[in-house]
């Protein structure tokens, strides 16, 4: 019940409702095992929910043997609360385990709050480049390093639209 197309568009929704020892329940889609997505542009236009405690994302993980974070993720768009920001971050062995943030693996863009914003990645086998409302905000790129895992997105991706609720 928390996830369904209404008026041509999918609608994740957040209800206060006790299921399984939480108070809410939400929903999240994903291509996983259906399409996978190596190199080229990806976008959605997304209307993103003003309220505090809510953290809608859309974004990817690597598929493969490996496990998070050597398999790699992208989120192409995470809002972490109500303000008017989004996170474009990668993880990977490199950012997380290794904790490397050169080259800075996440930025943030501004959004129009309360109105539908368009979110991309363009995945190329140097960069993934990523877009909020058609401007380039914020670049990764594979650099040569002694380091493993600095770029794990040379393999397929699959996408995940959720919206994950936390507490105030």
């Amino acid at each position: 019940e928390n996830l369904r197309v209404e008026d041509d568009c999918l609608v994740i929704e957040a209800r206060k409702e006790p299921m399984e020892n939480r108070e809410y329940t939400s929903a999240r889609i994903n291509t996983q095992g259906k399409v996978q997505i190596k190199y080229g542009y990806i976008e959605a236009r997304i209307w993103l929910p003003a309220g505090q405690g809510t953290w809608p994302a859309f974004w990817m993980m690597g598929t493969g043997a490996s496990s998070w974070p050597r398999c790699g993720e992208i989120d192409i768009m995470e809002r972490l609360n109500f303000d008017s920001v989004v996170y474009q971050t990668v993880h990977s062995h490199y950012t997380y385990t290794l904790g490397i943030q050169d080259p800075v693996s996440s930025s943030t863009a501004p959004i129009r709050p309360d109105d539908f914003n368009v979110y991309g990645v363009d995945m190329w086998p140097d960069s993934i480049v990523f877009h909020v409302n058609g401007i380039r905000n914020y670049a990764y790129p594979r650099i040569e390093t002694d380091k493993s895992g600095q770029f794990p997105f040379d393999i397929p991706q699959y996408l995940i639209v959720d919206m994950q609720l936390r507490g105030p």
